[in-house]
């Protein structure tokens, strides 16, 4: 029994060692840290994060949303419109964690029940 418990613990020891010195490998990868940097990059040119998207439809309606929302939420800058074959799209924020997103969304909501969080 107790010679068990020693090989079950010596296994696991060696296999913890073997899957860590396997990980630090990959991680002094060239390609991989070029592939990092390349996601920076293209992050700083063209931003990443989430949005609230207020409105989906028609052109009209999508004015309407537009101006409501201007008068009634002015603290989250001015909403942008943007037509998405086949329909307008009414999105404002730039937020940059979901949990920003979601805070947000949760006093949108209250007047703009159709609201929802998109990534950008």
């Amino acid at each position: 029994m107790i010679n068990g418990k020693i090989f079950a613990f010596v296994m696991f020891l060696t296999l913890g060692l073997y899957i860590g010195n396997s990980q630090s490998n990959y991680t002094n990868d060239q390609s991989i840290n070029s592939l990092l940097a390349k996601k920076r990059k293209y992050n700083k040119k063209h931003g990443s994060g989430y949005r609230i998207q207020l409105y989906n439809g028609s052109e009209q309606r999508a004015k309407n949303i537009k101006h409501n929302f201007m008068m009634k939420f002015s603290e989250f800058g001015k909403p942008k419109m943007s037509y998405e074959l086949p329909e307008w799209k009414v999105k404002v924020g730039r937020f940059n964690t979901k949990l920003e997103a979601d805070r947000a969304l949760n006093k949108i909501k209250e007047k703009f029940s159709g609201a929802i969080v998109i990534p950008y």
